[in-house]
């Protein structure tokens, strides 16, 4: 999820992360800080994610993160993954 936002949305701040994800789960999701800034570090260790200082929209300094192109390679590989594992789920419950 992370990738992916960052992918189509371009350098974002952790909050601001956190809260397009929630949106685009139309409720069904919360992240909060202990979710979202451990999973980011984790990223950023892998080498699929970098960060930086700079300023939010209302003035504050935080590190914004961006996807690499490490992360939009393995961002590929996961959706592929996924994709095979729907349609796999998909013809099993089809079938029954």
């Amino acid at each position: 999820m992370v990738l992916k936002t960052l992918a189509v949305m371009g350098p974002l701040h952790g909050y601001r992360l956190a809260r397009r994800i929630e949106q685009l789960a139309h409720g069904s999701l919360e992240l909060n800080q202990g979710t979202i800034y451990p999973a980011l570090l984790r990223l950023e260790q892998r080498g699929w994610i970098d960060s930086e200082w700079g300023t939010t929209e209302t003035n504050r300094r935080a590190r914004f993160f961006a996807i690499t192109r490490t992360g939009r390679k393995r961002l590929a590989a996961e959706a592929e993954g996924w994709a095979r594992t729907v349609a796999m789920m998909s013809r099993l419950l089809e079938e029954q």
